[in-house]
């Protein structure tokens, strides 16, 4: 039997807002095109395997993951359809990328030849060939076609997708459109010159999640999406719901006088007494340090408390003078509602200046997942 984890600090997941964030990226887009569900980096923190089971579950059968570990994580948890690895796959391990089923991103002419000399089966390895066209990261350069011309003769090599990553596709300026339409018209035009080859490009995608709201006459067979599905955005006038919460544990509370500080570094000291409470969880567990003394709050018995001091590896300390009956084992949210309070991941990643998959994503593996 297994035991209840949820003394210390945890992750709760409600996958019926997946579904709900589901069906309304659904209705933004054709009829025809599909979701790829972006979840690498354990679903941006979420849990990969309960994301993707609960994707399959109502339709879901494409997904994308960074790298060849997180591709057989979902295998060996039984997750059907297509996984595309976006990241780099030794060469050397080509082989593992096909037994389990799996499709590589094909980064440049190079790593495509090696890709090919590589497989010894009898089996071509399925990829997907990623254009460059304004990242500067990896891919194939949109004009260069006599290299993409090769991989299609590889005999080792099964082409089953091109596609191309936006640079500003949440950015309304005007320059910043411009770029990405131009994108767009990058990736299609090195598209049909193939077709016009006789080439099967396979599946086609580029747009991501804000990228929904790009209308386009071009025929794209995916969007991939990772922010949305979790139901994060910056965008006001689209409806989703989060999927995570963040949770912990009061572990002691006791008053402190004035003049006493709190934390590492003396970095915070009270105007008078306080009441105080050390909480379960800190930045080893991917709530970030860089948060100490920034006025964060936290909800804790339905009321907002103030994050002070540094926050420290495994716990942190908030000031709940004036909450009644705060006591140990009381549950602190520190991301997520509580008695119509909420906490979000964007004004967490507003007070550190960072992006809102940062947050999420460096959620630590010794959060227990859990469904509500």
């Amino acid at each position: 039997m297994k035991k209840n984890l949820t003394n210390r600090a945890w992750i709760e997941l409600d996958l019926e807002n997946l579904k709900y964030n589901v069906e309304q990226i659904q209705k933004q887009i054709p009829a025809q095109r599909e979701i790829i569900a972006v979840v690498k980096a354990n679903a941006y923190g979420h849990g990969a395997v309960f994301i993707a089971k609960k994707l399959n579950e109502i339709g879901i059968h494409n997904f994308a993951v960074a790298t060849l570990g997180e591709g057989i994580e979902l295998r060996e948890n039984n997750i059907q359809g297509n996984i595309l690895i976006l990241g780099y796959t030794s060469p050397e391990d080509v082989e593992t990328i096909i037994q389990y089923d799996l499709t590589q991103a094909l980064v440049d002419e190079e790593y495509s030849r090696k890709i090919q000399e590589a497989n010894h089966t009898t089996k071509p390895v399925k990829v997907h060939i990623k254009i460059n066209t304004g990242m500067n990261r990896i891919g194939f350069s949109s004009k260069n076609m006599n290299a993409l011309e090769a991989v299609f003769r590889m005999t080792k090599i099964q082409v089953t997708g091109m596609f191309s990553h936006l640079v500003v596709a949440s950015e309304q300026a005007e320059e910043s459109v411009k770029f990405t339409h131009q994108q767009m018209a990058d990736l299609q035009k090195c598209v049909e010159e193939l077709k016009q080859k006789g080439y099967d490009t396979g599946k086609i995608h580029i747009q991501s999640s804000y990228a929904i709201f790009i209308k386009t006459d071009y025929p794209y067979d995916y969007v991939r999406t990772g922010l949305f599905l979790y139901g994060i955005t910056e965008k006001k006038d689209f409806t989703i719901k989060p999927v995570l919460s963040l949770k912990a544990r009061v572990e002691t509370v006791h008053t402190i006088q004035k003049g006493e500080s709190v934390g590492y570094g003396r970095t915070y000291i009270a105007e008078q007494e306080e009441k105080i409470a050390a909480v379960s969880i800190g930045y080893a567990d991917g709530y970030p340090r860089a948060l100490s003394n920034l006025g964060v709050n936290v909800i804790v018995n339905g009321e907002y408390a103030e994050v002070i001091g540094r926050i420290c590896m495994d716990q942190l300390m908030i000031k709940v003078s004036g909450i009644d009956n705060v006591k140990p084992g009381d549950v602190v949210t520190l991301i997520g509602s509580d008695n119509n309070k909420e906490v979000t991941v964007l004004e967490l990643a507003n007070k550190v200046k960072t992006n809102l998959y940062e947050i999420i994503a460096r959620l630590g593996q010794r959060l227990e997942r859990i469904v509500k």
